[in-house]
């Protein structure tokens, strides 16, 4: 089946290269048992993606499920996927079979994976891996032939770099990748959709379709679509509803768009956050943690400094300073890394003035974040013995954002 002919039987309207390349990695995988991960924001449309793979796969006799694991409480995914035993647990008046019984042979559809709970991860993992699943308050192993269709609107990479998603389940899931394109990224074909969506309302409400002029379409194309193609269809049947003049100017559908601070860049915000702000946010984390480091370092050797310059002697004899090479090695060691300028103390116990101290310089703190950042990532890079992911697990940041500094300051591991 060629790939036009899969757009009119699934409804997909676009011509946009990066829709044209995922329908074409969706018809390759098909007739395969690969596991398939589908990303994209919400209201791109992931699960009919989910739905050409199955119909034009082995198993499209067979049964189809789609499950919203974000939509199931933690309390009873379990249950809801693998079943569970007659008294296994509070209400479980009766065995009850799982879908990944139910649907043996064909395709379970796992909607925003992102949201299904550690100890579901694990239960899956062995679903894909051997085949085999345990009904809760059962320990019996059952044998299930499902192939996992998933999907999320999250950052599943940068997850498993925080613990909320098992790596091994996420390149287990993610053989086959298919990205689905925000309607942003598709400009030419948002016009086509809303044709498309205004030509069916009009059929439903016996009127005729609205037309937009040029100038509302470049309104509509320049709008940046936070919903997709979800939002763009509900703007569509409000246009051609709430509208009695069908020739719509660019002012009218203005009037209908909602304003919004939609942005790819990184902004600083609460609740949920993009890959890129959280990366944001993390870098701003150890640049705080760094500041408060190099001040506490600074304050300490403050601390110390004036200790000896009031007591040279405490040198020798302070159980604070037992090393007696405790200048040769800040002059050598401490004072190069921090930048600082040496202080010059007089210890010759021959002179006759009360602390002993013919001259002394200062100490001024740095106040250089990118060096002190520098010598972090080295000492982490050292401490975890070249290990990138510990390193930057450690330091707070995620590997990307490592890799990055690491190029920034020409740091060889």
């Amino acid at each position: 089946m060629d790939q036009q002919s899969i757009k009119n039987r699934f409804g997909i309207i676009g011509n946009s290269p990066a829709l044209v390349y995922a329908l074409d990695v969706a018809i390759q995988v098909a007739n395969t048992d690969l596991s398939v991960l589908i990303y994209g924001e919400s209201g791109v449309g992931k699960e009919v993606f989910s739905h050409i793979i199955h119909s034009l796969s082995a198993r499209k006799h067979n049964p189809f499920i789609a499950v919203n694991c974000g939509a199931i409480p933690e309390g009873t995914i379990d249950s809801e996927l693998f079943g569970h035993e007659k008294g296994s647990f509070t209400g479980a008046v009766e065995s009850r079979k799982g879908y990944f019984e139910t649907v043996n042979g064909g395709t379970i559809f796992l909607d925003e994976i992102g949201e299904m709970p550690l100890g579901t991860q694990a239960r899956l993992l062995r679903v894909l891996e051997a085949g085999e699943y345990i009904r809760v308050g059962s320990s019996k192993v059952q044998k299930t032939d499902v192939r996992v269709i998933a999907a999320t609107n999250k950052d599943l990479l940068e997850y498993t770099h925080t613990g909320r998603f098992r790596e091994d389940l996420y390149y287990r899931l993610n053989t086959v990748p298919i990205r689905v394109p925000a309607l942003r990224d598709r400009k030419e074909d948002i016009y086509l959709l809303f044709r498309k969506f205004a030509v069916d309302f009009a059929e439903r409400y016996k009127s005729p379709p609205v037309q937009l002029d040029d100038e509302a379409k470049n309104v509509l194309m320049n709008y940046p679509w936070p919903g997709n193609v979800r939002q763009l269809k509900n703007i569509a049947e409000q246009i051609s509803v709430l509208t009695n003049d069908k020739n719509v100017t660019a002012d009218q559908v203005t009037k209908f768009l909602p304003e919004t601070n939609f942005t790819r860049l990184p902004v600083l915000a609460s609740g949920h956050t993009s890959a890129n702000q959280k990366e944001f946010n993390n870098e701003r984390e150890i640049l705080y943690k760094l500041f408060f480091d190099v001040k506490k370092d600074v304050t300490e050797l403050k601390r110390m400094f004036f200790e000896v310059l009031q007591n040279p002697a405490a040198l020798h004899t302070n159980q604070n300073f037992k090393n007696e090479n405790l200048l040769e090695n800040f002059h050598n060691d401490i004072a190069p890394q921090i930048g600082h300028q040496p202080v010059v103390l007089n210890t010759n116990n021959n002179n006759n003035n009360n602390n002993n101290i013919d001259e002394h310089h200062e100490v001024e703190e740095s106040l250089s974040i990118m060096d002190a950042e520098k010598e972090l990532i080295i000492k982490a890079l050292k401490k975890h013995r070249g290990k990138r992911r510990d390193a930057s697990s450690d330091l707070g940041i995620s590997e990307r954002t490592l890799y990055r500094k690491l190029k920034e300051y020409n740091i060889n591991e």
